[in-house]
């Protein structure tokens, strides 16, 4: 990242904090070659990265009015949220007090009415359980050392569907290795009626859990992708030749 010029670092209990720029982009990283979020500061709303552009393949399927939002980062995921629908009441989650202080001050966090920004270990705001039933829950539980355990344990998922209402999905971004992770899936398969995934391009692989059943038509499916794709303003179609029902 050597053309990137350091425009803040620190460090907090968990670690490093660093924020980078170019003409172009931002990026947070929580380490060394790390990519944490990365914003293009002329368009927030146009996700960087692959696994961001997938996880928004859950619009196919719902049209929400409440997420919940586990892992804020530089909030690409709210940006993009945001801009599909500014109605949306969204409730971001962050560990890091630092983060959340950095997504306001570099990575031009869309605050509104609409966005809560909560300070807390998602696994702790789950286990609490106190907020309403959502449409969409999203998970992006990440350090520099990967993926949050957590994320993809029992509890987790028991948790996350009792918070998302009858017809809603929980949306987990976890690596590649996961695809092969029968546990996951039979955890999936015990709180939801269908479970769907993506491999990005960037060797992540990308879960949508429902509570109902949705049969849409391959070529329906591509209908819909390409209004979506001008609704979120980028191009859903390499993530969608890659997304399928896991079994």
């Amino acid at each position: 990242m050597s053309e990137y010029q350091v425009l803040h670092q620190t460090q907090d209990e968990y670690g490093p904090l660093i924020v980078l720029e170019d003409k172009e982009a931002r990026i947070l990283a929580f380490g060394e070659n790390d990519e944490q979020s990365k914003l293009l500061k002329a368009a927030p709303h146009i996700p960087q990265h692959t696994y961001v552009q997938a996880m928004l393949l859950v619009l196919l399927y719902s049209q929400p009015k409440s997420a919940i939002v586990l892992g804020l980062g530089g909030g690409g995921l709210i940006h993009a949220l945001r801009h599909f629908d500014a109605g949306i009441k969204l409730t971001a989650v962050e560990l890091r007090s630092d983060v959340i202080e950095l997504a306001k001050r570099y990575f031009q966090l869309p605050l509104s009415k609409k966005l809560k920004v909560i300070n807390q270990d998602a696994k702790q705001f789950l286990e609490l359980g106190d907020h309403k039933r959502v449409d969409v829950i999203f998970t992006d539980i990440y350090s520099a050392d990967g993926v949050d355990a957590a994320q993809v344990s029992e509890s987790f998922i028991a948790q996350c569907g009792a918070l998302i209402k009858a017809d809603g999905y929980l949306v987990l971004n976890c690596w590649k290795e996961h695809s092969h992770n029968r546990e996951l899936l039979a955890y999936l398969n015990n709180y939801f009626v269908e479970v769907r995934a993506c491999l990005t391009g960037s060797g992540n692989w990308v879960v949508f859990a429902g509570k109902a059943k949705r049969e849409i038509s391959a070529s329906g499916l591509k209908t819909k992708a390409q209004a979506l794709s001008q609704q979120l303003d980028f191009q859903l179609g390499r993530s969608l030749t890659r997304f399928d029902v896991w079994e």
